[in-house]
């Protein structure tokens, strides 16, 4: 489960926050608005990302990891896309949208430096991996005119690790039978289109018809539980802005919460003139432990100021997996004591820790490739590279007979995949609705300033996420 606005929190805070080295022009509040509300009305779709419907059996396999080789003159130009020596892949991100250039960057670094490791290695199966990408600026007219442009024009064979506020091409794409694999799951497409696999995988029909089951998706509350049991967190708070979705948000939020059996204080603040001091007063007089929101790094961080400020301490902030971020350090600068309380919580590993095999490889392709992005590393960009992988073993499955038929034939199997280990075992077989309760696991990290030689970061709090898993309820809502 995700527990704040997966984009909404880094994605509206880029158009006011300046970050060394690089000038943000400030955006009339209208403007912020706007795309505060477009960003909001996209939470839903990410709220099960955490959870996991699979039976225990799913977390002992791990596919063989992609092989590559030489011998590209047996290979059969043998789909759209793919010649004897090439394989062409396009990546669509909202690069330049009106919430800022690193809002959802992450992803397509993460999938560059996979692939430019693999080609470096020989590519697969002789053929060179050539990323087509595409900026869409945060549009859905300019999503729709990557897709084409990438589709007729480039012809390429699959879409990986794509990252978009705005997936307004997505029913061309799956007319088009095109795979799009890896995906965030910012919106609802993820969820309703064939020939579109999330990150995290989906068990809804896909027939793209209705979103979800006719119209229905499920959250579950395993994140809450979590904190309970770790930190024995019984009372929370929920901040939200006075705009419908983030409102509508935040009461998911808080029915999750209820269900696990929280006292629960909603607060209500002015999106252009927010008083956070209200709400730190009101955060003291409750006791609240357990503090989430449906707001932007923005609020966040006038938040925590404002909680410092009024020497407010809760057990843990909690946020999701597309703000564990290296620039925590950065964002929450004024805040160290609000800092120190902010919890993660994602289906995928930690970037930081490198005692995991797959872990060291992406961190080393990073430096090795993008050196510059060692301060702006993230969760996302784990991910990108994940889903990358992904697409990689589901094109090694085929060998030269490369097809995309074949590469659905993979990701439709009934054998879950976990990116060799980098994310929870994830699949795609249609289930009916949910009923009664499910397994659900996730991974949780804490900032650290004092961590990684004092420089700061995120510290895995869980022996294996494969293993922190709890049997929740299932929670319908319309997205």
């Amino acid at each position: 489960m995700q527990l704040t606005a997966p984009p909404s929190r880094r994605a509206t805070d880029a158009l006011v926050r300046r970050r060394p080295g690089r000038r943000v022009r400030r955006r009339p509040p209208a403007r912020r608005a706007a795309a505060l509300a477009a960003l909001l009305a996209l939470l839903p779709a990410a709220v099960t990302a955490c959870g996991t419907r699979l039976p225990d059996s799913a977390f002992t396999h791990r596919p063989a990891a992609a092989g590559t080789g030489t011998g590209a003159g047996a290979n059969p130009a043998s789909d759209t896309g793919v010649t004897a020596t090439e394989i062409r892949i396009g990546i669509v991100t909202s690069l330049t949208s009106p919430v800022g250039s690193e809002v959802f960057s992450g992803p397509r670094y993460g999938a560059q430096a996979f692939v430019q490791a693999l080609n470096d290695r020989g590519g697969l199966h002789g053929r060179t991996v050539k990323l087509v990408t595409c900026d869409d600026g945060g549009s859905g007219i300019g999503n729709q005119d990557c897709v084409h442009r990438l589709i007729d024009q480039q012809h390429v064979f699959a879409f990986v690790s794509g990252s978009v506020l705005d997936y307004a091409g997505a029913p061309y794409v799956s007319g088009k039978g095109v795979p799009d694999i890896g995906g965030q799951p910012i919106g609802t497409a993820y969820d309703r289109w064939p020939h579109l696999y999330g990150i995290y995988g989906s068990a809804a029909p896909r027939d793209g018809q209705a979103v979800g089951w006719n119209g229905t998706l499920y959250q579950t509350p395993e994140v809450f539980r979590f904190f309970t049991e770790r930190l024995g967190t019984t009372s929370a708070a929920v901040v939200a802005y006075n705009q419908a979705d983030s409102a509508r948000y935040a009461a998911q939020l808080k029915a999750g919460l209820e269900a696990e059996g929280y006292r629960v204080l909603t607060q209500t603040v002015d999106f252009a003139l927010p008083n956070f001091q209200a709400v730190a007063a009101a955060v003291r007089a409750d006791g609240s432990q357990l503090l989430l929101d449906a707001m932007d790094t923005r609020g966040n961080a006038a938040l925590c100021r404002a909680l410092d400020e009024a020497g407010v301490r809760v057990a843990a902030k909690a946020t999701n997996v597309q703000n564990w971020s290296q620039t925590v350090g950065t964002d929450y600068r004024a805040s160290p004591a609000c800092r120190d309380a902010l919890w993660a919580t994602s289906a995928s590993l930690n970037y930081e820790d490198v005692s995991q095999p797959a872990v060291r490889d992406f961190r080393a392709a990073m430096a090795r490739y993008f050196p510059d992005r060692e301060p702006l590393l993230s969760a996302w960009e784990l991910e990108g590279w994940a889903g990358a992988q992904w697409l990689t073993d589901a094109m090694d499955s085929c060998a030269a007979e490369l097809t995309r038929a074949c590469v659905e034939r993979f990701m439709n199997r009934a054998e879950p995949y976990d990116a060799h280990g980098l994310i929870l075992p994830a699949s795609f077989v249609p289930q009916p609705p949910p009923t009664g309760p499910t397994r659900a696991c996730l991974n949780a990290a804490r900032w650290q300033d004092t961590a990684y030689g004092g420089r700061g970061g995120w510290v895995t709090q869980v022996a294996s996420m494969t293993t922190t898993c709890f049997e929740v309820p299932q929670l319908p809502y319309r997205p």
